[in-house]
């Protein structure tokens, strides 16, 4: 079957043991002609596994490590994929394929006759559209898989089975006992993905998230499509933007789904109080900055109230990017989100992308030890009273350096 092309595989294929197989999530991507830049390969030996893989590795110089020694399972990592061996679950294949939790997972390739192994019907699933479970036991053996099932139908465009649905809604309470780091990153996948919005109204009737996030409803659900319309004006709009908006501060950890987008996405599934969500996002182990920009974008909101009403002073511009520092972007989507007009919120994202504006980059034009030494005054409660009504001129657009700042303190004084 030419669709699998193990000719183009980095190792030989005298190397693997006759019974063989690829599975999983490869051969279902391959039946669907979905490519990547780089592979995921999956293989299940009925024995030597770690062994095969071992010798795989010293062969061609590759990164080898032992995943689980009781299960045996290795991995082996070549520049352009990843290959994992596993030691096969029961006497014959067809009996591992129903330890599976997707029918459309279920389907073993045999890269040498070129066979396919599908005893639970994953290929008609596959073409058509369907998402449906091995077995009611198999969702209840990993409680993950309920998430995990609603994250692959959204990557694929996929319907779950009413069935699925039904085993998912009876099984959600089980979700509860799952760590806390395995469902943050279900999640986080989710709402990564474009299409994800569109299951997440199934989830909540599903009560798959209660558990951990009490507040979201059916309204957090339409604010979520609603930010998914945001990033679609972007497009259209702001191209060069709506691509800004798929970063984050920093590059991500392997396997770490972070970018404005998903925080914004998040800030609408939490709390609405800063203290409530970043209770909640803790328990869920998020990292410092994702709380810090969850609960940002909860302290914008009176700010972005005042946009949709249509007046933003350039003070009120000033301290709002103060406050949002970095988090900017994340801001500027859930303003959008809202209502805000896009003519009112470009102007301010083109100070934000100008690194010299003295609005959105905000410096600290005199420090407490300056009005110290020029004012002669000692410590006390009088130097920030005063450094605030510095601020709010410079707010104003009254002073813009250090020297028309103290002239301004020096005229404060004259005054008084």
């Amino acid at each position: 079957m030419a669709l699998f092309s193990p000719e183009t595989w980095p190792f030989s294929l005298n190397l693997l043991p006759d019974d063989t197989y690829l599975v999983g999530g490869s051969v279902r991507d391959r039946l669907l002609k979905r490519s990547a830049a780089y592979l995921d390969l999956d293989f299940v030996l009925s024995s030597n596994a770690v062994k095969t893989a071992a010798t795989i590795a010293n062969t061609y110089n590759a990164g080898f490590v032992v995943l689980d020694e009781a299960r045996q399972i290795a991995r082996v990592v070549f520049a352009e994929m990843t290959v994992d061996f596993a030691q096969q679950q029961g006497e014959t294949i067809a009996v591992d394929l129903q330890r599976r939790d997707f029918t459309i997972n279920a389907i073993a390739y045999h890269p040498t006759t070129h066979q396919l192994i599908d005893p639970l019907g994953g290929e008609a699933d596959i073409a058509h559209k369907i998402l449906r479970m091995v077995s009611y036991e198999n969702l209840a053996a990993d409680p993950l898989r309920l998430m995990r099932g609603y994250r692959q139908a959204a990557q694929l465009k996929f319907t779950l089975s009413t069935e699925t649905q039904l085993a998912i809604r009876q099984l959600a309470p089980l979700l509860a006992e799952v760590s806390s780091e395995r469902v943050h990153s279900e999640l986080d996948a989710l709402l990564s993905i474009p299409a994800g919005s569109d299951y997440l109204a199934s989830m909540l009737e599903n009560r798959l998230l209660q558990f951990c996030l009490p507040h979201f409803d059916s309204d957090r659900v339409k604010q979520i499509k609603a930010v998914d319309g945001a990033i679609a004006q972007f497009q259209s709009q702001m191209p060069d933007y709506a691509e800004r908006l798929k970063s984050w501060l920093k590059p991500a950890p392997a396997g770490h789904y972070r970018s404005w987008i998903k925080a914004v996405k998040l800030s609408r599934m939490v709390g609405a109080k800063p203290k409530q969500a970043e209770a909640e996002l803790v328990d869920l182990k998020y990292s410092r900055s994702e709380i810090q920009t969850v609960t940002t974008l909860l302290e914008a909101q009176p700010d972005i109230d005042a946009m949709i009403q249509g007046q933003f002073t350039q003070a009120q511009q000033f301290f709002l990017f103060k406050a949002a520092g970095d988090c900017f972007p994340a801001v500027s989507l859930l303003a959008l989100s809202q209502g805000v007009p896009l003519s009112l919120i470009q102007p301010m994202i083109e100070r934000f992308l100008n690194p010299d504006d003295a609005i959105a980059h905000v410096q600290t034009l005199i420090t407490g030890r300056t009005l110290m030494k020029q004012l002669k005054l000692k410590p006390g409660p009088q130097i920030g009273q005063i450094l605030k009504a510095v601020e709010q001129a410079q707010a104003d657009g009254r002073v813009k350096d250090e020297e028309s700042a103290i002239a301004f303190v020096f005229s404060i004084f004259d005054d008084s």
